[in-house]
């Protein structure tokens, strides 16, 4: 348990340090939603439509670019094979590393949610939805961006192959978080899609981390 809250520790310092690199896509996504309702204009029906889609979008974009960044560094230094050789699990290490940086996108996005939401038309029942969809869907989207990330750790340019591996696995995600919203704007129960969104979540917490430390042995054995 002392280990896991140094590794803890440790994690949550080195995103720390690295901050600058969680909120560029922070302020990417927030420059689309804006872009967007700037572009649709002051047509209130039209935005509260297209208003999940827009931040789901935006914010699965946020998170494959942040992604990038969650294992190049400690491969190009060298860390990362230290990491690989330690003798603590290593799918133990990568799940917090990833929901270490999940939680400085999605902390900052809860608090920018409220404010999102009004510039997007959106009810007060349909931001509570959009909330509990980002805290039960940004982890699996994280969890999933992780494993294209360790696939594609030992290739100089990845950004695309990235893309092509992890935005097909986004699918699902996708369909039941934005359905929340729309659902709560057409007056509809949500609960089963919480429920999908959970169990998609206890499945990319259980799976991921195994399906990452693989990944990532195969691309330091490739060195």
């Amino acid at each position: 348990m002392r280990r896991l809250k140094l590794l803890i520790q440790r994690e949550v310092l080195l995103a720390w340090r690295r901050r600058s690199e969680s909120s560029a896509p922070l302020l990417f996504l927030v420059l689309v939603v804006v872009l967007f309702a700037f572009g649709i204009g002051v047509e209130g029906k039209i935005l509260q439509r297209i208003a999940s889609g827009v931040i789901w979008v935006a914010t699965l974009l946020a998170i494959l670019l942040a992604s990038e960044s969650l294992f190049k560094p400690d491969y190009e230094d060298g860390s990362l094979e230290q990491l690989v050789l330690s003798p603590y699990p290593l799918s133990i290490t990568v799940l917090v590393r990833v929901l270490v940086q999940c939680s400085f996108i999605l902390v900052p996005l809860l608090v920018l949610a409220p404010l999102i939401a009004v510039m997007l038309e959106m009810t007060g029942a349909m931001t509570l939805a959009l909330v509990q969809g980002l805290v039960l869907g940004v982890p699996t989207l994280s969890l999933i961006a992780a494993i294209g990330s360790a696939l594609t750790v030992s290739l100089k340019q990845s950004g695309m192959l990235l893309a092509l591996v992890v935005l097909p696995l986004y699918i699902p995600v996708l369909i039941f978080a934005s359905s929340t919203v729309e659902l709560t704007r057409q007056a509809l129960p949500i609960t089963g899609q919480l429920y999908s969104l959970a169990g998609l979540l206890v499945l990319s917490v259980s799976l991921a981390p195994w399906a990452i430390a693989s990944a990532l042995r195969v691309g330091v054995a490739q060195t």
